[in-house]
């Protein structure tokens, strides 16, 4: 809980099946992974009685005058949607021009949402073929299939999605492109306003998101397996307005509410007798690459058991889940020897937050395991509505966005923010607000810097592997441009010389820095959280590791 009453650790409003624009999707035929698409003329179907109401709204101060770029046919058919955030908002998000990665169950739901809401453009980058699985859970492919879901088996998955989603709403511009995002160059997403990736590995999403800081853009990631689920944003730095009635106390500008929000500006109106305080707060965010595994719990949240033992052990498993596969080329754990070392990396990880032992069941590890690879609509639903119903707040610049982690637990619905930032040096000047020497500057690229632009206190590095996208890894997640060849030297030359100065202390770090493997974990101290208590866990048959894996591996078969 902060100053002004916030709760980091939030509960997000949970959508009934993710619709929150217009129509809902009807739930019947949902236990199988399956939707039934409703009337798509219901979707552009205005509400009757807008244009009388429209200037009505506008007398008594509950509308703005629409602009130029909103016709009356567009206000009528938005009408619902514009009493809730705005005709100014409608327009930005009209104009908008959205990127959705991969289209499964979670970005059906979401495109949904958005072409509903009236974005401006969505494209569909998806290389994967249309596959027997994919029509058991994405509407829009079994639309498109009709009679003989064979017909569309092979085809490509965004090409076939596309036409079913354009009938949506025909005012928004849907088109797909079939290639692969890693194809895809920086300069590909500087024509989108936000990206949204879907489904995809954590190197991908490093990338992706690396290519969004570069050009300035909005980035999310989202993914779900079976009952669990996580939403990412990064927005770089974001500002938006909440207007409340004044209160006795105005609201002190500026002022820094917690590590990533500020207070910028208040400005107070007039509408009828009352008194409207119009507060514009800034959110700072992290990249990818330090939530999803080195940012840790924030300090509110260390020095509190409470709180500590409120955290879903869930984050722990998606973090296990996402080096396992990093590990194992991308495959998700399968067999008896898998399902081990999954176990001791979630454990590593949870004791990593700093989170208790005993919250890490071997009965929650069990369903963790079972719910791999699998896609439920109620939760596909239910986060992409919580997704898009975000890009619309951020596009509209209204209410507080998601900071920056959400993790979604379906057998407790619960859908809890943990706003995962680096700590140290790098945390306090990748997100510094101060406005002093040691102030982050942008760097006209979306990116954070120190003042001059020196990135090597902060761990910058060549990094051989992004060759092909011809960027320098900073050390924070972001990407610079590719150096030049004397610059190249300097640095190589600098990395030498520090090897030699701190040979020893430099091997300890890489040492330290190092996630253990399976060989590598002592018997004693592998699967604590996994027992359920502080004590070591047995090594032999009957372990809580053991346990877990073995049922987990029978159901699975």
């Amino acid at each position: 809980m902060d100053g002004n009453g916030i709760n980091h650790q939030q509960s997000m409003a949970i959508p009934e099946m993710g619709n929150q624009f217009l129509n809902q999707v009807p739930t019947n035929g949902m236990s199988n992974g399956q939707h039934f698409m409703p009337d798509p003329s219901a979707s552009a179907m205005p509400m009757p009685g807008a244009e009388l109401m429209m200037p009505l709204m506008l007398a008594n101060g509950q509308a703005q005058v629409p602009p130029s770029s909103l016709s009356a046919d567009e206000v009528a058919l938005y009408d619902r949607q514009i009493r809730l955030w705005g005709v100014a908002a409608q327009a930005k998000i009209q104009s908008a021009n959205i990127l959705l990665i991969t289209i499964k169950a979670l970005a059906t739901e979401i495109a949904k949402n958005l072409v509903l809401a009236g974005v401006g453009s969505l494209t569909i980058l998806d290389d994967a073929p249309v596959s027997e699985s994919d029509l058991g859970a994405q509407f829009f492919l079994a639309e498109a299939a009709g009679d003989d879901p064979s017909s569309i088996l092979g085809q490509n998955r965004a090409q076939v999605a596309t036409p079913a989603i354009q009938k949506m709403n025909p005012r928004v511009r849907v088109q797909a492109d079939p290639a692969g995002v890693k194809v895809k160059g920086p300069s590909y997403f500087a024509q989108f306003d936000v990206v949204i990736a879907t489904d995809l590995d954590l190197d991908t999403m490093n990338l992706i998101n690396t290519a969004t800081r570069l050009n300035g853009r909005a980035f999310y990631a989202a993914s779900t397996h079976g009952m669990y689920g996580f939403i990412f944003s990064d927005l770089i730095e974001h500002q938006f307005v909440i207007e409340r009635d004044l209160g006795n106390v105005p609201t002190e500008c500026p002022k820094q509410e917690t590590r990533t929000r500020s207070v910028v500006d208040v400005q107070t109106k007039k509408e009828g007798t009352r008194t409207i305080e119009c507060v514009t707060k800034r959110e700072l965010y992290s990249t990818w690459f330090l939530a999803s595994d080195l940012a840790t719990l924030s300090d509110d949240y260390i020095k509190s058991k409470r709180r500590l033992r409120g955290v879903s052990p869930t984050l722990s498993c998606l973090r296990a889940l996402w080096e396992f596969m990093q590990i194992n080329g991308g495959r998700i754990p399968g067999n008896r020897d898998d399902l081990k070392l999954f176990t001791q990396i979630a454990t590593q990880k949870h004791k990593a937050l700093s989170l208790p032992s005993e919250t890490l069941t071997p009965e929650f590890l069990r369903s963790f395991l079972q719910n791999l690879g699998s896609e439920i609509a109620p939760v596909t639903a239910i986060l992409g509505g919580q997704l898009a119903q975000d890009v619309i707040n951020v596009l509209g610049q209204k209410e507080q966005p998601i900071q920056n982690m959400v993790i979604f637990d379906g057998t407790t619905m619960e859908a809890l923010v943990y706003p995962l930032h680096p700590e140290g040096v790098i945390g306090a000047a990748l997100l510094s607000l101060g406005g002093g020497d040691d102030a982050m500057a942008p760097n006209g690229a979306g990116m954070m810097m120190p003042p001059g632009g020196d990135m090597s206190a902060m761990g910058m590095g060549y990094d051989p592997s992004m060759g092909g996208m011809g960027m320098m890894n900073n050390g924070i997640g972001g990407m610079a441009p590719p150096p030049t060849q004397q610059q190249m030297n300097e640095l190589h030359l600098q990395h030498g010389q520090q090897q030699q100065q701190q040979p020893p202390q430099q091997q300890q770090q890489e040492a330290n820095a190092r996630p253990q493997t399976q060989m590598e974990s002592k018997p004693d101290e592998s699967n604590v959280a996994a027992s359920g208590s502080g004590a070591p866990a047995t090594t032999g048959p009957d372990s809580a590791a053991d346990k877990a894996a073995g049922d987990a591996a029978s159901r699975g078969s």
